[in-house]
């Protein structure tokens, strides 16, 4: 790596072996730190010629001074580019100015240190920034690159490229399914947990969708491709992991800000370190006997000053975090978004499908034509029947239930499926039946626009007290009757909103649900604030104030209505979204995982990372204000000062890279 403010180079010349091993590699691969081996070999070579052969001083002097010039050419190059092209003083321009220094003292070991060792340290810091992003191949290996094709009756084995969508694949029990599919045949135990984290294999059968990259631990399966490879949810996952790399959290652009402004200023005190005491206060230019000189006090400031600590801090934090938070099953889409994970104070729930199974079931029907208290009449059939139409096009869990509870009773043909079929937004749909306008929705809809008796309103009163949901319908004419679904809590829903209360987190549930059944669902779950009765834009209001107070707000939800409050918010998290594209386009945090288990581990994570970043620039400022001390008061040689860099960008970048092992 040329240059440590440029990472977009890290991982050129990264190979498969890892350790001290991959790192000769490395080393070995890049053009720039051949040159620095083959000076360096120059440097030990004239070393050992001036001690064994009595060889003329200017041809040593010229040795060196080549040896020294194949070494530093690299750096200088790179140096003098960003000065001209980017009108740039940057760190391998201060090491050129600090190595030339030396040779111009005859310092030709010292200035062989200087170079070949901050070569060897870039190189190091372009390794180990390589190796973290490289974490990233773990997810690309995941996709076979072959698939077993059925067409008629023959199996053949092709690149998982050349399928086509509603190809058929067979897939082998202990092997990884290729491809985006639905299940057309067969039963079987998905392992996803390379991709959701999730330890418990899921149970698939025809009609279940599956993903490339996971594990058919069971029995075969014959599934039909539902997404071309380049489009599968695996190899979306990787382009945004690649693309939240190269997201800059704030951070990391107020270091490089900062870095960009302290170089030059650091050579320009370094020029009056070696030239105003000797100037103006008869100080030693050049060493004398056991005084050192000013000369080379500057230089040993100008190598303490690179800055390259600092600026490797950030990036290598955040890389590692990111990469991280992927193999776990969570995908942060970038630094701004990682950093903001580390200082969210509150978290706004979604309640139906976030909190809750998505998976409401009907509990009741009632008609107020309804001659049968103690079981289901015809009358209350017809309602079901006649809401069955309007929802029979619609996604919405509660239509689910209505359409499967309508199927069981063989209710099906009863009306034809409704037309001009439109959404109001947090609060019903409407439909044509039959050239009748048909309404379902909420009981404050009705309260509004569909007059109906107060014996009703007491019952639908008595069933949201019991936590249950009443939708209500209206055939045209007059109100006809409700349905009372209900909604069951997630089943590790309660764990997470304790680990996040653990963490010292407030955390709220917004929904459009009635207050009675939000507050039930809330008192399972562990959540006291529970605002309830919200339409799209009430919730957007609601995460506003909820910012008010001053810190960042997390909203998680994963509805079309949920889309306001999760863009207002600081932060929008969405939970399950392996198979999402909605999720995965819109909200800045994914929990791949269709449950909440992750999202303590994401908030840690988070403040891991600042800390992390927090504990790196501490560090690095204050060993280099030391150090800056020793140099100008001259207690600090070249060599420890090239050491002293080289060592505390190790340290930093390890101490950056133990996030990878984050759990």
């Amino acid at each position: 790596m040329a240059d440590c403010c440029d990472h977009g180079q890290a991982d050129t010349g990264i190979g498969q072996r890892g350790g001290i091993a991959g790192f000769v590699d490395y080393l070995l691969a890049r053009p720039e730190t051949r040159l620095t081996l083959v000076g360096g070999g120059g440097v030990l070579l004239t070393l050992l010629a001036s001690r064994t052969l009595a060889l003329p001083g200017l041809w040593i002097f010229s040795a060196y001074t080549l040896a020294l010039m194949i070494a530093l050419w690299p750096v200088a190059r790179s140096g003098l580019d960003a000065l001209r092209h980017r009108r740039a003083f940057n760190i391998n321009l201060l090491m050129t100015i600090a190595a030339l220094g030396a040779i111009a003292l005859g310092e030709f070991l010292e200035a062989a240190a200087v170079v070949i060792l901050f070569s060897l340290g870039e190189a190091l810091e372009g390794y180990n920034m390589g190796r973290t992003r490289a974490s990233l191949r773990s997810l690309m290996q995941l996709a076979p690159a072959l698939a077993l094709r059925l067409q008629d009756g023959q199996e053949s084995q092709v690149p998982v490229a050349d399928l086509r969508l509603d190809d058929r694949v067979l897939v082998r029990a202990g092997d990884r399914i290729p491809v985006d599919a639905v299940v057309l045949d067969g039963y079987s135990d998905i392992n996803q947990a390379s991709l959701t984290g999730e330890s418990l294999p899921r149970p698939v059968g025809p009609g279940d969708e599956v993903y490339a990259g996971t594990i058919n631990a069971a029995g075969g399966l014959e599934v039909k491709v539902t997404r071309l490879a380049q489009d599968s949810a695996i190899s979306r996952i990787i382009r945004m992991v690649a693309e939240a790399q190269e997201t800059r959290a704030q951070s990391w652009r107020t270091i490089d800000r900062f870095a960009s402004i302290y170089t030059p200023l650091a050579a320009l005190l370094a020029l009056l370190v070696a030239t105003v005491p000797p100037l103006f206060f008869g100080q030693p230019l050049l060493n004398e006997g056991g005084s050192v000189g000013w000369i080379y006090r500057g230089l040993a400031l100008l190598v303490i000053a690179c800055p390259c600590a600092l600026v490797i801090s950030t990036p290598v934090t955040v890389i590692s975090a990111i990469n991280a938070a992927a193999r776990h099953g969570v995908l942060i889409k970038g630094g701004v978004y990682l950093e903001l994970l580390g200082r969210i104070r509150t978290i706004a729930f979604d309640k139906t499908g976030t909190l809750t199974t998505n998976q409401p079931g009907i509990t009741g029907l009632y008609s107020l034509d309804c001659r049968d208290e103690e079981d289901i009449c015809h009358e209350c059939e017809d309602v079901l029947a006649l809401a069955a139409a309007v929802e029979r096009g619609s996604s919405h869990p509660f239509a689910q239930a209505i359409r499967a509870r309508s199927n069981a009773l063989h209710l099906t043909d009863r009306y034809a499926t409704a037309t001009q079929v439109t959404a109001l937004a947090g609060r019903g749909v409407q439909g044509y039946v039959n050239d009748q306008l048909v309404t379902l929705g909420s009981h404050v809809l009705f309260e509004n626009e569909h007059p109906h008796p107060q014996a009703l309103c007491d019952m639908i009163a008595e069933t949201e007290n019991r936590g249950e949901t009443a939708v209500l319908l209206c055939d045209g004419a007059r109100v006809r009757g409700y349905i009372s679904l209900a909604d069951e809590p997630r089943e590790n829903a309660s764990e997470a909103i304790e680990a996040l209360h653990d963490l010292g987190l407030r955390t709220v549930i917004l929904t459009g649900d009635n207050q009675q059944a939000a507050n039930v669902i809330g008192a399972m779950v562990g959540v006291r604030d529970v605002r309830a009765g919200l339409l799209p834009e009430d919730k957007l209001d609601a995460v506003r104030d909820l910012e008010a107070s001053g810190h960042p707000v997390a909203m998680v939800g994963d509805g079309i209505n949920d889309t306001p409050a999760l863009s207002a918010a600081s932060l929008g998290i969405a939970p399950g979204g392996i198979g999402s594209d909605q999720a995965l386009e819109s909200a800045d945090v994914v929990l791949m995982a269709d449950d909440l288990s992750q999202l303590p581990f994401a908030i840690r994570l988070g403040r891991r990372a600042l800390s992390t970043i927090r504990n790196n620039i501490v560090l690095s400022l204050s060993m280099k204000a030391a150090f800056l001390v020793l140099a100008v008061t001259g207690g600090a040689s070249l060599w420890a000062a090239i050491v002293a860099d080289v060592g505390l960008t190790l340290v930093v970048t390890l101490n950056s890279m133990r996030l990878l092992r984050a759990r």
